[in-house]
C-alpha cells in the first residue's frame, strides 16, 4: 500500500529501512519522546516482519520524502468491533523536523484511518514535553481528554502523558481536511 500526501509518501516499511530506525531509537534526542528507546537490529528486524504479519490490527507504514526514508506513522490496536485505534508518529530524520512533514504524514494515516477503515475514534499519547507533536496533533484536530500524571521520567524528573482523541465527525469538519 502507497499513500500520498502533500509532501510525503507512505509506503510499507522495509527490512532495509532497520538501521535508520535502531539509529534513530538509539540517539537521546529523538528517542526521549518515544516509549522506546532503545534498540537493536535484531529486534528491529523482529518487529519489521511482525508488523508485515499483523496488519488487521496494526497498520504502519514508512515516511518518505523525496526517496529518503525519514520516519514512520501508524495505527495500532485497531478495533474492528469498536472502530478505533492507537495512532502513533516519529520523524527520526532530525533534518526533517519542524517542516510539515509529521503533520502531513499524520492527515494521510488519520484521513486512511477514517475514511478507509471506517474508524470512528482515533487516540494517542504523547508526553507533555512535546510541544512540537502537541502542537501538530491540535493543529489536525486531536482534543485533550485527560493525562497519566508522572508517567515518564526524562533527566530525573516525572513529566504527565496526554491523552488525546479525536473523533470521525471532528475530521470531516476541519478545514485542514478539505
Amino acid at each position: 500500500m502507497i499513500l500520498k500526501g502533500k509532501k510525503v509518501i507512505l509506503r510499507p516499511i522495509r527490512l532495509s529501512d532497520a538501521e535508520r530506525f535502531v539509529k534513530w531509537f538509539n540517539d537521546p534526542e529523538f528517542n526521549r519522546f518515544m516509549l522506546v528507546r532503545h534498540i537493536s537490529l535484531k529486534e528491529e528486524f523482529k518487529w519489521i516482519r511482525g508488523v508485515s504479519k499483523n496488519k488487521d490490527t496494526d497498520l504502519v507504514l514508512a515516511i518518505e520524502v523525496a526517496g529518503k526514508h525519514i520516519g514512520s506513522v501508524g495505527l495500532h490496536q485497531i478495533n474492528h468491533t469498536h472502530h478505533n485505534a492507537t495512532f502513533g508518529l516519529m520523524i527520526g530524520d532530525k533534518s526533517f523536523w519542524n517542516q510539515g512533514y509529521g503533520t502531513d504524514a499524520a492527515c494521510v494515516m488519520v484521513d486512511y484511518g477514517f475514511r478507509k477503515l471506517k474508524l470512528h475514534r482515533i487516540e494517542l499519547e504523547v508526553y507533555e514535553y512535546n510541544p512540537r507533536a502537541i502542537k501538530v496533533y491540535k493543529r489536525i484536530g486531536f482534543k485533550l481528554e485527560g493525562k497519566k500524571r508522572e508517567k515518564t521520567l526524562h533527566q530525573g524528573k516525572y513529566y504527565d502523558a496526554l491523552h488525546m482523541g479525536l473523533l470521525d465527525r471532528e475530521w470531516k469538519n476541519l478545514s485542514i481536511n478539505k
